[in-house]
């Protein structure tokens, strides 16, 4: 079997009932599994909502460690369409000539680094200092904090052994803090200094809600960016034609990364919270109020009924509608960002690497209960050949 294989762990639950089931702190999850039944209770925000007690809508909750509500993502509408209108100018931003010329730099550079070692970390080597050094652009902050935000790691809520590390969310909370109060005295054109003087329904944002959208920014796509950047090299690695084939074929890039995107599906799900008794799928599972499911991304990302060959990356996929970035109301604010990354990641390998050597690698498996399912790697050691 390649590095590069992920299995669909899902596929008999998600045909035979539609649903799966799985425990998280003492508040269990009903996981919505087929691609239609997904895209449906996402977009009823009515019944299934984000808006509710902050951190308990995400896999696994994070009540726990944090009382400060995500913005937008934990917002139903239509305030959630409010504070949308305002960050998301701002998100569309990498579709820039000039931002993409800015990253461009960043991923060629680190390339160029990579392609000059015998042996590369790509986790920790090569995937996040893309994605913090992607981050500084998206932030429009100095280049240098990147580095702050590489000594994290690659988890900003979890430590070794910890699916969820408080001591370490602080970490994040007070650095944001921080930087709130550094842009209120000095303002400046970062993101800090925006969302600190823009608007809603008539009165500026509060420290609190600007905190919310900067806690997204950070941990919304952090793993995800380094899965997909990861798991991509993997594929790449086992599939040296598929990097020759978009060397000569640099049209189909974008399908490329959609189909990467789709196959991996960085984020395995996504929860809600019910509002009223009702049922999901067309099985007719029942689910409480005040219950939560998940829209699983990962499994409607394989459903048969949709994608021809689910279970194989097809490079040039011409209908692909993945739910990877979400769907709805509450799609990937860091969609554009992400998908920018990748593109330009992707032509940068296929320009500059021949091939890449797997040395040794130790797979990230999640523990789902009913599932275990790889969602990338711990580490992957690796060597890059130049053309």
């Amino acid at each position: 079997m390649k590095r590069s294989e992920f299995a669909d762990p899902f596929e008999q639950a998600r045909n035979e009932q539609g649903i799966g089931k799985m425990q998280d702190q003492d508040d269990p999850v009903t996981m919505v599994l087929g691609l239609k039944d997904v895209r449906k209770c996402a977009h009823n925000w009515k019944t299934f909502q984000s808006g509710a007690k902050p951190g308990r809508i995400v896999v696994p909750s994070e009540v726990k460690i944090r009382d400060t509500r995500q913005i937008p993502f934990e917002v139903d509408p239509p305030e959630h369409g409010d504070y949308r209108a305002i960050v998301e100018p701002w998100f569309k931003r990498p579709l820039e000539d000039e931002y993409r010329t800015k990253l461009r730099a960043q991923i060629e550079s680190l390339v160029d680094q990579v392609l000059t070692q015998e042996d590369v970390e790509v986790v920790s080597e090569f995937s996040l200092k893309l994605q913090s050094r992607a981050l500084t652009l998206l932030l429009n902050t100095p280049y240098q904090e990147s580095d702050v935000w590489i000594g994290w790691g690659t988890h900003v809520f979890r430590s070794e052994g910890e699916a969820l590390d408080g001591d370490k969310a602080s970490i994040l909370y007070d650095y944001i803090d921080a930087q709130i109060e550094r842009a209120a005295e000095n303002p400046t054109d970062d993101l800090y200094s925006v969302l600190l003087n823009s608007e809603i329904n008539g009165r500026k944002l509060s420290k609190e809600e600007v905190k919310g959208v900067m806690i997204l920014t950070f941990a919304g796509g952090r793993d995800t960016v380094i899965n997909a950047v990861t798991n991509s090299i993997a594929y790449f690695a086992d599939h040296p034609q598929s990097l020759a084939r978009l060397r000569d074929q640099p049209e189909i890039t974008n399908r490329a990364v959609e189909e990467l995107i789709r196959y991996f599906s960085p984020l395995t799900h996504m929860g809600r919270v019910v509002t009223e008794d009702t049922k999901v799928c067309p099985h007719g599972h029942d689910v409480k109020a005040d219950s939560r499911i998940s829209l699983c991304w990962a499994s409607a990302n394989r459903d048969a009924k949709t994608f021809e060959n689910p279970n194989e990356v097809v490079l040039d996929r011409k209908v692909n509608p993945h739910v990877a970035f979400g769907f709805s109301h509450h799609n990937c604010l860091g969609a554009t960002h992400a998908r920018q990354i990748m593109h330009i990641l992707l032509e940068t390998l296929a320009a500059k690497v021949g091939s890449i050597d797997i040395l040794n690698a130790k797979e990230n498996i999640e523990d789902l209960d009913q599932f275990k399912r790889k969602v990338g790697f711990d580490s992957i050691n690796v060597k890059f050949n130049p053309r």
